[in-house]
């Protein structure tokens, strides 16, 4: 039987720690919250069944880290989130490969559905 699910979230806004938080426990998964691209790519070897990125996080540069992350993790999905009005961050993540990029208010709204969704438990 395999180990705990993991989720690993990149992010320093407290508010989205506590709400990923929460709702990963409510959903069965362990969460890890880093604030280094070292970090990530260590825990990113343990196999996630999901990376999250705040698109606005201040220690690291997520969108270079995605694109890090997709070369040498191509299986594991990555979410991300940003505040509504960064089309042009938006798009930049799109590219690097990030398989979801949210508005925050849609992030929050449906956490709950998009971990089953990118966790394989629907």
């Amino acid at each position: 039987m395999p180990g705990p699910r993991k989720i690993v979230a990149v992010l320093d806004d407290l508010m989205f720690r506590v709400k990923i938080n929460e709702t990963a426990k409510r959903s069965g998964f362990e969460t890890s919250f880093v604030k280094t691209e070292a970090d990530v790519m260590a825990l990113a070897k343990e196999g996630p069944v999901l990376i999250i990125l705040d698109l606005n996080c201040n220690s690291v540069e997520t969108v270079d880290v995605a694109v890090k992350l997709k070369a040498e993790f191509k299986a594991i999905p990555l979410i991300a989130f940003v505040s509504h009005v960064q089309g042009e961050l938006k798009q930049k993540a799109q590219e690097a490969g990030i398989d979801m990029v949210l508005a925050r208010s849609a992030f929050s709204q449906n956490l709950p559905q998009l971990l089953k969704r990118y966790s394989g438990t629907y």
